[in-house]
């Protein structure tokens, strides 16, 4: 008969053998564990750029409309006889600088109306240079003529999520 000191020594042995030989991770489940973290890196990357060029995209429809309607304004003001209207202009702003210096009022003294705080930056190109049309351009000229700022386009040479390219905008 064996003493009951023996066993719970032997049963310590066990259990610290066992302890020690699970205590960390097989090479096995390490290399599977990275294979899956790159898998899933590589599925979101994707989707991440997705995200950015689909926020840069929104940045830019939101640039060239709040432009856009500064000189549908501007032009507006114009033809209503508020604004003084330069010859060859159409009544749009000569440049597109003008729609944030601000523009004297007809028959007010010292009273200017600015149409934009900033002329915003393309997204696209991370400038804030943009492509100018003038009334007497084709609309799809991309050399400005130079008589007055009758719509603007991005200089991006990019193309966008639904195939069309940035220029066209």
């Amino acid at each position: 008969m064996k003493r009951p000191t023996s066993i719970v020594a032997s049963l310590r042995r066990k259990k610290a053998t066992a302890t020690r030989f699970s205590a960390g991770y097989t090479l096995a489940e390490l290399v599977m564990v990275a294979t899956l973290l790159i898998i899933l890196a590589a599925t979101g990357l994707p989707l991440a750029r997705f995200a950015v060029k689909q926020g840069k995209e929104a940045e830019l429809r939101q640039a060239l409309r709040s432009m856009r309607l500064a000189i549908d304004e501007h032009k507006r003001y114009s033809d209503v006889g508020l604004l003084p209207v330069d010859l060859d202009t159409e009544g749009y702003p000569s440049e597109l600088e003008i729609l944030v210096e601000g523009v004297d009022l007809v028959g007010q003294i010292d009273r200017k109306i600015r149409f934009l705080r900033r002329i915003p930056i393309d997204p696209m190109t991370g400038e804030q240079e943009w492509g100018l049309r003038s009334f007497q351009d084709d609309w799809d000229s991309t050399s400005w003529g130079g008589e007055n700022v009758f719509d603007v386009y991005s200089l991006s040479e990019g193309v966008g999520i639904n195939g069309v390219a940035y220029e066209n905008w």
